[in-house]
């Protein structure tokens, strides 16, 4: 099986990494040409848990390195356009890890050139509103969503540190379309079987609308609500006028994401946050990450996509639209 990773960012590089040491034949697409070239010639170095769930340089596990193939997305595309005799070799699945200011159009279309006629797309993102713009720009390719909750911290442009076991759910993407392929069952159980083997745990899931939900719930809290305080995970639900706040932009956000559709957010969903930040303690969020480094954070897909979701059910978002202004403005005034 032939599998494309598109992103070297942290979760782009944790997978091929993995696939790649499980023997898969990994191609990363990378947004730069000098990551692509770094990455072809000394390949990825993967700190991986070891067996406490520890990660990093503490493990007693030395660094693997995972060698993969790697050209720049824009030049792969290119060169793909002009094999009219059909040479390249086209993936079987394309495993889209970017972060959502990453997914346009062209981004989309360079997918569309390499992916060949029996492609499937798999997308890892964390917010909403991307699906209907896939669907759009690849009409003709099966469209799959997955919800993963591993951790990954990139160091560098071929370093990826593994910070916590998690679970990958995937299934086809819940679009209100005819798809004009469908991907053969076999095939996806190919998929799932070649990521546990590289060490994912991978569930198959026909009613991915709830997961992604329940993802976007945890994610539009710890996520801004982290970056506002800068602080990890563990640390947000310390202090209880954080935890009076989280309680306040769950309430919201469940009773948006319920009738919108996400009928499964039921009890529970609360003490699932608070698993997360006590299972991801020690991580810093990838909202603060970005934050910090004076990158675009994905807020406006995140928060952001909750009140979208609101306006359309006929609600008010007071909190996720605060979130959403609170976070643009700590980004601006970091760059």
């Amino acid at each position: 099986m032939h599998i494309a990773i598109v992103g070297g960012g942290a979760l782009g590089l944790l997978h091929a990494a993995k696939l790649a040491s499980a023997q898969a034949k990994v191609t990363v697409w990378t947004r730069t040409e000098q990551q692509s070239v770094l990455l072809a010639e000394e390949g990825i170095r993967l700190l991986e848990l070891d067996e406490a769930g520890g990660a990093g340089e503490t493990s007693p596990q030395p660094a693997k390195v995972a060698r993969v193939h790697s050209r720049s997305l824009n030049a792969a595309a290119t060169e793909a356009k002009a094999d009219c005799a059909g040479q390249q070799q086209a993936p079987d699945w394309i495993i889209v890890t970017v972060k959502q200011a990453d997914l346009t159009r062209e981004l989309l279309r360079d997918i569309r050139k390499l992916a060949g006629a029996a492609a499937a797309v798999l997308f890892l993102q964390n917010g909403i509103g991307h699906l209907e713009l896939a669907a759009e720009e690849l009409p003709e390719l099966p469209l799959f969503i997955g919800v993963t909750t591993e951790g990954a911290l990139r160091q560098d442009e071929r370093t990826v540190r593994h910070t916590g076991r998690g679970q990958l759910s995937l299934g086809p993407a819940p679009l209100n379309r005819q798809a004009a392929g469908k991907k053969d069952e076999n095939q996806q159980l190919m998929l799932q079987n070649t990521l546990q083997l590289a060490g994912f745990t991978v569930l198959l899931s026909k009613t991915m609308n709830n997961r992604v939900y329940e993802k976007l719930l945890i994610n539009a809290i710890i996520n801004p609500l982290t970056a506002i305080f800068d602080v990890t995970n563990g640390e947000l639900p310390q202090h209880s006028a954080r935890l009076r706040l989280m309680r306040a932009l769950y309430e919201e956000t469940n009773k948006i994401l319920r009738a919108a559709g996400g009928a499964e957010l039921e009890e529970g969903a609360w003490e699932r946050v608070l698993a997360v930040c006590a299972a991801t303690s020690a991580n810093v969020s990838s909202m603060l990450s970005d934050v910090r480094a004076g990158r675009p954070t994905e807020v406006q897909w995140i928060n952001g996509g909750v009140s979208s979701l609101a306006r359309r059910v006929g609600m008010e978002s007071p909190l996720n639209d605060a979130m959403s202004e609170m976070v643009r403005h700590l980004q601006d005034d970091r760059r």
